[in-house]
């Protein structure tokens, strides 16, 4: 993963971007030789954000799952069948 400062960030943006819409990898920015920010193409940033809603989704089903909050089998299915109409 490359690093770069903040200043080079402003002096070489387009440059910067085009860089990281090719190689599809995130950029560190550092700001006063501390991490700051990350910098990732569109893509991926989509990509992100559709792996975390399925982690918090399967999160939400072990919470769930530990608080009882569960129902039998054939229950589900019925639910999922309705829901599905």
């Amino acid at each position: 993963m490359r690093t770069e400062s903040v200043t080079t960030l402003k002096r070489q943006a387009t440059e910067l971007l085009a860089v990281i819409e090719r190689d599809k990898q995130p950029v560190l920015i550092t700001q006063h030789g501390l991490p700051s920010a990350y910098l990732v193409d569109v893509e991926t940033f989509g990509l992100l954000q559709q792996r975390m809603s399925v982690l918090e989704g399967i999160a939400r089903g072990e919470m769930a799952v530990a608080e009882g909050r569960v129902v039998p089998h054939a229950e589900a299915k019925a639910r999922m069948a309705r829901w599905l109409e």
